[in-house]
């Protein structure tokens, strides 16, 4: 398969130059679209819908998005538990038509107890992963099925389930996750299509890609892998160290998610933040130039780890870990508008050709 690109689209405009997430804030209807067409014009193959305890419905965004766009796809962010999961097939199906196979998912089940109870679920973490994994078999069930089923698990039980629409795209649409515990890698080694890590050292991200292959292996599936990560380019290399050392000036701030501004505190507060800290405290710079400065002063909320150069630079960076086996990339900057479209311009061209520069070559 081809490189592939994603974005991520938010629902206001950034309040902030130097702005960390965007998922949440109130909503506005002709940026979404704004945003959406920009993305689509800079060639992204997709764009992330978020999800918070707070911010807009992820699926009535990305319709918006959708129906004023014509090529880019939507990976929407998803937590089971909230929706039955005969009905998220029958959702997700739906949308697959409607959008003409533009649809993704990407599986999250909270980031902390606190951001779950705000929807009202009070389920402890390891077994959210349970309940995501049977709820991803439920899932894929109704959508492969054709006839009424049953099923009895440990938390959803249905008879006589059945499912009028079936997904576009087959043998379904991409299911992504993210995530370093136990519970998460055996979620997503028994029932997801790609998996999500944050930009860390290549030699660590060789070593997951072994590991997550081996596992899923052990339930007779192949996977792919994604890596989020913010580039920050310039024309020269000591100018966009510049310009990451006035973004990281510009964190001082409120950082973009609601809850943990208003428990007051910068550490992390998940498993795949807390292994992003440990590598910004071992050093600020690892390999040639991916920086966890910010992932440190922020700590590491969300996709935090950078790439600092020119653009030649940056996408040889980024085709190194093409090599390593990641075949789709996540990337967003801090001026999300302005960075969207000179990604686009400087970036994805050249991650593009380079990626089928090596396919060509180890075919």
């Amino acid at each position: 398969m081809p490189v592939r690109i994603v974005g991520m689209i938010g629902v206001s405009p950034p309040q902030s130059e130097a702005t960390l997430v965007i998922i949440e804030g109130a909503i506005t209807p002709p940026f979404i679209a704004d945003f959406a067409r920009l993305h689509e014009a800079a060639g992204y193959d997709m764009a992330l819908v978020g999800y918070s305890s707070s911010s807009a419905e992820g699926f009535l965004v990305a319709l918006h998005a959708a129906q004023r766009t014509e090529r880019l796809s939507f990976l929407i962010a998803h937590r089971p538990g909230f929706v039955s999961p005969t009905l998220f097939a029958r959702k997700v199906a739906t949308f697959d038509h409607l959008t003409g196979g533009r649809v993704a998912l990407h599986v999250i089940t909270g980031k902390t107890d606190a951001e779950q109870e705000g929807d009202g679920d009070f389920t402890p973490k390891a077994e959210r992963y349970r309940r995501a994994q049977e709820y991803l078999h439920l899932v894929k069930r109704t959508w492969t099925t054709q006839e009424p089923f049953d099923f009895a698990g440990d938390f959803y039980r249905v008879r006589g389930a059945s499912s009028d629409v079936h997904p576009l795209q087959q043998p379904h649409p991409i299911i992504m996750f993210g995530g370093a515990s136990e519970g998460a890698l055996e979620m997503g080694a028994a029932e997801c299509d790609v998996f999500a890590i944050y930009a860390e050292p290549r030699a660590t991200t060789a070593e997951r890609i072994a590991d997550f292959r081996a596992r899923a292996a052990a339930h007779g599936r192949t996977v792919g892998f994604n890596m989020s990560v913010r580039p920050i380019i310039a024309e020269t290399e000591g100018e966009a160290w510049d310009k990451a050392r006035r973004i990281l000036a510009g964190m001082g701030g409120k950082l973009g998610w609601a809850r943990q501004e208003s428990e007051g505190v910068r550490a992390p507060v998940d498993n795949a933040g807390r292994r992003q800290f440990a590598f910004a405290e071992e050093k600020d710079i690892h390999d040639e130039r991916l920086w966890m400065g910010i992932t440190r002063a922020t700590g590491a909320l969300g996709n935090t780890s950078c790439l600092v150069g020119t653009p030649e630079q940056v996408a040889d960076a980024i085709l190194e870990y093409y090599r390593l086996g990641i075949g789709s990339f996540l990337m967003r900057g801090f001026d999300p508008v302005a960075d969207t479209t000179e990604f686009g311009r400087e970036l994805i061209p050249r991650i593009k050709a380079g990626a089928a520069a090596i396919d060509a070559e180890t075919a």
